[in-house]
């Protein structure tokens, strides 16, 4: 029964993640949303200070969406801990990464795309289920 109540609550959470992605437009600043759906390609007009806010925003319900996955499908305080700072730590750096790029005289397009991507996006999970699965089968054996 344990394990299906963790599964229940882990797609409950995946849910969660979805309408995230679904609601993006009307819960977030992030003119860079429509502006890499369009052709054109000179960056737009934006606020630093509430672009900032609303990629921190999105990435904090995101990792707190995904730390919830991680505890349920692995029931550990250590494993948890690692990637509560591991999420700190990407936020960090990439955050940093991507407010350098759009400052820069000709910002490289391609690389803000993929900084902003694993800002925005819950692709930190697709990574760290994995390793943390394989790390811990790696310790129990």
């Amino acid at each position: 029964m344990k394990n299906a109540n963790a599964l229940i609550g882990i797609l409950a959470l995946l849910i969660l993640l979805v309408l995230v992605r679904s609601f993006e437009a009307s819960l977030f600043y992030d003119p860079l949303l429509e502006f890499f759906r369009k052709e054109d390609k000179t960056l737009p007009d934006y606020e630093s200070f509430k672009l900032f806010l609303g990629i921190a925003f999105r990435y904090g319900i995101n990792t707190l969406l995904s730390l919830g996955i991680i505890w349920l499908a692995f029931k550990d305080k250590a494993i948890l801990r690692l990637a509560a700072l591991l999420y700190l730590a990407f936020f960090v750096v990439l955050t940093a990464l991507l407010f350098i790029s759009l400052t820069d005289d000709t910002p490289n397009l391609m690389l803000i795309f993929y900084i902003r991507r694993f800002l925005i996006q819950p692709l930190l999970l697709l990574l760290f289920l994995p390793a943390f699965f394989y790390q811990k089968n790696k310790r129990n054996n």
